[in-house]
């Protein structure tokens, strides 16, 4: 669903900042009526648009202030090595994101742990589940911005 009209991108600018939003509010903010609304956000759904709504949680308020970002080599390129570290990585609840780079690394995990115990805790698991090349870890001191709201490109 690529062609967006200027109420879909309204509408989901306001779901991106509060999924919560009652549909009168939503409709008043974006100029249509609560039905017309509810229509949008279910044909968003159903193509995909939205996949979810969620809430967001403040790590540190449940005792995971402390983000890593682990810098991993493969120990092979291959597509059994792939499968053996994609199942690794998404069964650990402390990982938030994997993703495939170009460049020197091959994959970059952001996890979110307690304590330096805790990564190390996450770090053994991970190398007992899948043979790896060179892990490092960089460990964030500061967060100055994190956002989940995607931009929308006004046509």
């Amino acid at each position: 669903m690529s062609n967006l009209d200027a109420y879909d991108r309204k509408i989901l600018t306001e779901l991106q900042r509060n999924a919560d939003l009652p549909l009168d509010a939503l409709g008043q903010m974006v100029g249509l009526s609560r039905n017309a609304c509810w229509r949008r956000i279910k044909a968003l759904e159903a193509a995909g648009v939205i996949r979810a709504r969620v809430a967001l949680l403040d790590p540190a308020r449940i005792g995971l202030p402390l983000t890593v970002f682990l810098q991993i080599r493969a120990a092979r390129h291959d597509a059994d090595w792939l499968a053996q570290f994609a199942r690794a990585t998404q069964s650990l609840p402390e990982v938030q994101g994997v993703y495939r780079m170009s460049g020197d690394l091959d994959y970059l995990i952001r996890a979110q742990v307690a304590d330096m115990a805790d990564y190390d805790r996450l770090y053994q698991t991970l190398i007992a589940r899948v043979p790896m090349g060179d892990v490092s870890a960089s460990f964030v001191m500061e967060e100055i911005k994190h956002s989940t709201e995607l931009p929308l490109v006004r046509a």
